[in-house]
């Protein structure tokens, strides 16, 4: 199949790519005019095609759509106020669908995430799957979560209106080289110090590669139309694991302030009144002290991928252990072999691509 990739260049863009040539197809990678692409893939594979577009105007979009049999649909903006996310990821999508739908191209995989998720009011210890609820305020999210969420909406309507084969895949926590570190593991205080608040909670991490390999099934299998698939890698683990799987390798090692789960939501939960009652909301505050998000990364929740090996047959290449090695391998420069036989460090056992028991998935 002839695919093409948007934010083809991001951390997981880039994996997708990989992946999708891996697998035998070809790549149309859209990225953004001024891209220095022999930075980015220095020795291009012939199957590698380049298109140079902006997905927030018009021009030159259904020329980019024109040809390919799906579009996985990964360019979104992370960072910057609502209005700049809202241009860069709903605005951006709806030209995208419109030149879609000029050039007659009727399949896209759109990569969502797990902040659509309502973490504030389902019980701790239900599991995360598909049929997990949707945030119902998203005011009280950060923009990010808002954005794809109105992203997820609209292309879902589209999708019913125009007869466009659509996809939805829900990511969890993306790590792999340069990614190690993220909001799932605590609030940074500093280059080494980090304040961990829910210990035993799971992180639904997957590996770059992992969660490249499904955006490519879902977009080349004909079981993946009209569905949505979470991405979390099998046994994730709690908090404390992959903490001190870290602080194993990483140096400086990494202090951990040990915050208690009741404590940090009580005191988040003042906070947030103090901000709404007497600040009127407008004051700036870490992500520790926003009950919402607090919520979504420390709530202690099972995570499901049953979905995802049932339909599509994906499953992980690396265990937890050996993808965190190959991801400072990778960072140090050296070489790594896709399929090496791993061998455990002392004192670890590595993770298996187990699948989520019976009772998880329950």
């Amino acid at each position: 199949m002839k695919l093409l990739v948007t934010g083809s260049t991001g951390f997981l863009g880039q994996a997708v790519v990989r992946d999708a040539l891996r697998l035998g197809h070809t790549v149309r990678a859209a990225v953004r005019p001024a891209t220095d692409v022999d930075r980015v893939w220095p020795d291009r594979d012939p199957r590698l095609d380049i298109v140079r577009i902006d997905l927030r105007r018009k021009q030159g979009l259904a020329e980019a759509c024109r040809g390919v049999d799906a579009v996985i649909h990964l360019a979104a903006v992370k960072m910057g106020d609502f209005y700049d996310q809202m241009l860069g990821t709903v605005v951006a999508t709806e030209n995208l669908l419109a030149a879609m739908d000029e050039a007659g191209c009727k399949r896209m995989v759109l990569c969502s995430t797990f902040s659509v998720y309502d973490y504030m009011r389902p019980r701790s210890g239900r599991v995360v799957d598909e049929s997990f609820p949707l945030e119902p305020d998203p005011d009280a999210r950060d923009e990010y979560a808002k954005t794809k969420l109105l992203q997820e909406n609209m292309v879902r309507a589209h999708a019913e209106k125009h007869g466009l084969s659509l996809t939805v895949v829900r990511p969890g926590v993306i790590y792999g080289p340069d990614n190690l570190l993220n909001g799932w593991t605590g609030q940074q205080l500093g280059a080494t110090r980090w304040a961990r608040v829910g210990a035993n909670a799971q992180i639904p991490l997957t590996y770059v590669d992992h969660c490249a390999n499904a955006h490519v099934l879902a977009a080349t299998t004909d079981a993946a139309v009209g569905q949505t698939y979470n991405v979390v890698d099998g046994d994730p683990p709690k908090q404390k694991r992959y903490i001190k799987l870290l602080q194993r390798r990483l140096t400086p090692r990494p202090r951990v302030i040990p915050i208690n789960w009741t404590l940090a939501r009580t005191v988040a939960r003042c906070g947030w009144l103090f901000n709404r009652m007497c600040l009127g909301g407008k004051a700036k505050v870490p992500s520790i002290l926003v009950p919402c998000r607090l919520h979504a990364r420390a709530k202690p929740y099972r995570y499901s991928n049953a979905k995802l090996r049932d339909e599509l047959g994906w499953e992980m290449r690396y265990p937890l252990e050996q993808a965190v090695d190959r991801s400072l391998a990778i960072e140090r420069g050296e070489a790594v072999a896709d399929d090496a036989e791993y061998t455990a460090r002392p004192g670890e056992a590595p993770a298996v691509a187990a699948p989520v028991t019976e009772a998880a998935t329950a």
